[in-house]
């Protein structure tokens, strides 16, 4: 039977109203033990009614609330059975089951509000990093249409300058590419064993005229003839050690230095990338990694950077089951280190 708290109310007042009149109306038949002794059973009664009573109703009803907590934390529409869900004091363990919850879910909400941030910085700063060379590249075109083209000096100027522009268009269009993709889980790593050394010296081949601009001379710490056979994918093995020498290129001084070393470890070799440049400052160690992040934005600008270079070398690397860790003094270099297993 189904009770609100109305009905049980008007149950409990006269079910007492009928004991209590029963016993006051045989009262005059007890002597004084047989008083004590009816009060007694009076007290019991009643005790037992209201007890009952509030089982019924009370604790039905604070179980059926336990149980849609119990089914929301699962995640189950189902009714949990044969569980006992009480201590001695379920209102308690209600409580504090509420609390639980109501933190879970402020976690929650607070994640889905940093998500929520990061997209809205993300599409603008896409937004900004499109905008920058679409305009270039336009702005020279419209040029040459106003009458700079008969001009053959300025209008090759003009044309070099509008495909430099729409170059790097094209690379941070690839570069929000793959950092989409490795970010979803798209990109399949190609893992294979493969030469580190020989990866790094091709890498230090591609950029020597970059680095000789700024006379930086690039060591490889290994020795002649020494190969490290380590297991990965090596085609984003390298895309990593393009960005990072290229990124101590950029911040690095006039007359530099870099380094790649590599310390064998037991299953694993530690792969180290240092430099003797400007150094970065303790405020933006935890954001190099962060998507469009720069340090100094004018320089990059001028280097022809995207900003997503270290974000998705760190991805790179993530993928691989290893991480990037950077330590820097400013003023006298950076040093980021990750680690790559041995080959299989």
């Amino acid at each position: 039977m189904n009770l609100n708290s109305r009905s049980l109310a008007l149950l409990i007042s006269l079910a007492v109203a009928l004991v209590l009149t029963a016993f006051l109306t045989l009262a005059s038949y007890f002597s004084s033990k047989g008083l004590i002794a009816a009060l007694v059973l009076v007290f019991i009664c009643c005790f037992l009614l209201i007890y009952f009573s509030y089982e019924a109703l009370v604790l039905r009803e604070i179980k059926n609330v336990y149980s849609t907590l119990e089914r929301i934390k699962r995640q189950d529409s189902k009714r949990a059975e044969g569980r006992s869900f009480f201590t001695s004091d379920p209102l308690l363990k209600i409580k504090n089951e509420i609390y639980e919850i109501a933190a879970k879910k402020q976690l929650e909400i607070d994640e889905l509000k940093r998500l929520q941030n990061m997209r809205s910085d993300f599409l603008a700063d896409v937004s900004h990093e499109l905008k920058t060379p679409i305009f270039a590249a336009q702005g020279f075109i419209h040029t040459l249409l106003d009458g700079a083209v008969d001009d053959v000096t300025v209008r090759d100027k003009f044309l070099l300058k509008a495909a430099n522009s729409l170059d790097g268009l094209d690379t941070l269009v690839q570069d929000l590419i793959s950092i989409s993709q490795l970010e979803n889980g798209v990109i399949q790593l190609q893992k294979r064993n493969f030469d580190a050394v020989a990866l790094v010296q091709d890498v230090f081949e591609q950029l020597e005229l970059k680095a000789a601009e700024r006379q930086i001379t690039l060591h490889l710490e290994a020795l002649p003839g020494q190969t490290i056979n380590l297991f990965g994918d090596p085609n984003r093995i390298r895309q990593v050690f393009v960005n990072l020498i290229d990124n101590a290129i950029k911040y690095g001084r006039d007359g530099g230095n870099i380094w790649v070393s590599f310390t064998e470890g037991r299953k694993k070799y530690t792969i180290t990338v240092k430099d003797d440049g400007m150094g970065v400052a303790e405020e933006h160690i935890n954001r190099i990694f962060e998507r469009f992040y720069r340090i100094d934005k004018s320089r990059a600008k001028s280097e022809g950077g995207t900003g997503l270079g270290l974000a998705i070398s760190k991805h790179i690397v993530e993928a691989h089951r290893s991480f990037i860790a950077i330590s820097s003094t400013v003023g006298k270099g950076s040093t980021l280190r990750f680690k790559l297993p041995k080959a299989k």
